[in-house]
This record gives structure tokens, C-alpha cells and sequence, in this order.
């Protein structure tokens, strides 16, 4: 990864320090919640059947998206199949509308929602997630040669962002920038909204910082990053509320991957350093 890159990372691990609120009870540690999800049978559905599907935007690098083999690869494709491949059963990557991510998980057609999922209260209110594994945060995108340097510059210009991705909510919670804007564009995929940006169609992109280190650095499009982040986040994986023992035994796996270097090994692949946050020392 470019200097550009770990540098966000870096500044990310303090900031968390400062800006992470209360968490709910995580799976993988021994309370209330664990003992309950001893008693459903979530885990043994999907142990029974041989396969986890895992819903993501597969249009969401690095974390989930297209090679040219048109293959879906990434750092959470990699997690996840490794994961599954400790559990003894198949990985199967569902390819998702992420506006409508919550109703493919309630309905069953997926098992779980992986892909550069944002923890939010909101979120954890409905759904059951594991413990973070990854710290993000949402930036601003612009071109390399824009006249923005704060988001106090962006008064008077047109923002686009993902359509139910973490993006719109940091911006709502942005009042003074919101209000300042000409107007906000949603886009289905972070990879249009990129291009539009390229071409002019909006002034800035609102984004994940872990997709927009990745896009310039391996694109090499003359897009540059606002120091001033929208807020710290962190991703984790979502399940049904009442997937309580799946959710625990996934993030058991993850816990066993992160002690014996599986977890660094791919961090390091994917990111070009290990920003993973998944605990070592338990």
C-alpha cells in the first residue's frame, strides 16, 4: 500500500480511542447472549446444509468485488472462505442489492451480510454482529486537481455517495456539510460514483476510507482524499437477530485465525499492512 494508505490507517487506530461508543454484547465472550445462542440452532442449520452464504456488493474493493476473471475476490471474500473452510463447509457468495441488504438477510437468502459492514446502532438494533474486525472511516473524494482542501469548501457543490451504505448516515449526521451542499446523488455501487467524479458529473464522493485508499492506489486516477474525516466506524458481520451461535462461532474462527497469523497474513495482502483488529491475546 502507498504511503497514503497506511498513513489513514494509522490515524484511524487513535482516533478510535476517542471517537468509539458502547458496544453491544459481542459474540465471543462468555455472557447472556453467548449462553442463548448455545440454545438455537442457527449454527447447526448451517453445518447441516454444508454451505454459509454470504451476501456482499461485489462491486466493493477491497473488501468484495470483480477481478478481471470476472472471479469475486477480496480481503472479506478471503476471511469468509477460510472461515468456512475451518467449519467444514462451502462458501457461497451472493452478490446483493446493499440497499436492500437487511430484507435478503431476514428472508433467508443469505446468511450473513460480509462486506465492509458498518456498525451502527441502528443496525445493531436489528441485526446481531460480531466484534469489529476493522476500522474505517468515512472520507470525502475529489479530484486531484480540485480547489477543495476542507469540507467547508465544498459549500455550493454536489456530493455523491452509495445508495444504504454508512455514507448517507455520516452525512446526515453532518448537518452543517449537508446543508451546505447544492445537492447529494445517490449511486448504486461506489464504482459509477467514481467515475462520475471523473468525469465531472459531481464535485466529491463520499466514502469509505479502506475503498478509496484501495481505488487510488491501484487505479492511479488523479482522485485525492480530504484529510477532515465525516466520522470513525468499524466494520463487522452481520447475522439474523436470533443467529446468535453462528455468530459466535464465526467470530471463534476469526479469533483462532487472527492467533495463528492467518488474519495478518491476508491483511497484509490485501492492505499492505496488518490493520487487522481482531484480538490475539485471548
Amino acid at each position: 500500500m502507498k504511503r497514503l494508505g497506511i498513513i489513514g490507517f494509522c490515524g484511524l487506530v487513535v482516533l478510535s480511542g476517542v471517537f468509539a461508543g458502547p458496544r453491544q454484547e459481542a459474540p465471543g465472550s462468555r455472557t447472556g447472549a453467548q449462553r442463548e445462542a448455545e440454545q438455537d440452532a442457527s449454527l447447526q442449520n448451517v453445518l447441516a446444509k454444508k454451505k454459509l452464504i454470504m451476501g456482499l456488493d461485489d462491486s466493493f474493493p477491497p473488501m468484495g468485488f470483480r477481478n478481471e476473471a470476472n472471479e469475486i475476490v477480496g480481503y472479506d471474500v478471503d476471511l469468509a472462505k477460510e472461515a468456512a473452510s475451518r467449519l467444514g463447509i462451502e462458501l457461497v457468495l451472493q452478490p446483493i442489492d446493499w440497499n436492500a441488504k437487511e430484507q435478503e438477510l431476514n428472508t433467508g437468502e443469505i446468511d450473513c451480510i460480509w462486506n465492509g459492514f458498518t456498525i451502527t446502532e441502528e443496525r445493531k438494533a436489528a441485526l446481531t454482529f460480531t466484534n469489529p474486525y476493522l476500522r474505517n472511516a468515512q472520507v470525502v473524494v475529489v479530484k486531484a486537481d480540485a480547489p477543495y482542501t476542507t469540507l467547508q469548501d465544498l459549500a455550493g457543490k454536489t456530493a455523491g455517495l452509495q445508495a444504504g451504505s454508512s455514507s448517507v448516515e455520516a452525512l446526515n449526521k453532518a448537518e452543517a456539510l449537508k446543508a451546505s451542499l447544492k445537492g447529494v446523488v445517490e449511486y448504486k455501487e461506489y464504482l459509477t460514483a467514481l467515475m462520475d467524479l471523473e468525469v465531472g458529473g459531481v464535485d466529491a464522493i463520499v466514502m469509505d476510507l479502506v475503498v478509496a485508499n484501495d481505488n487510488i492506489n491501484r487505479s492511479g486516477k488523479a482522485f485525492r482524499i480530504l484529510e477532515e474525516t465525516l466520522s470513525p466506524e468499524e466494520f463487522g458481520i452481520g447475522f439474523r437477530k436470533r443467529d446468535l451461535a453462528l455468530a459466535n462461532k464465526v467470530w471463534e474462527t476469526l479469533e483462532a485465525m487472527a492467533k495463528d497469523g492467518t488474519v495478518s497474513r491476508l491483511a497484509i495482502k490485501w492492505f499492505g499492512a496488518d490493520i487487522s483488529i481482531i484480538p490475539v491475546d485471548n
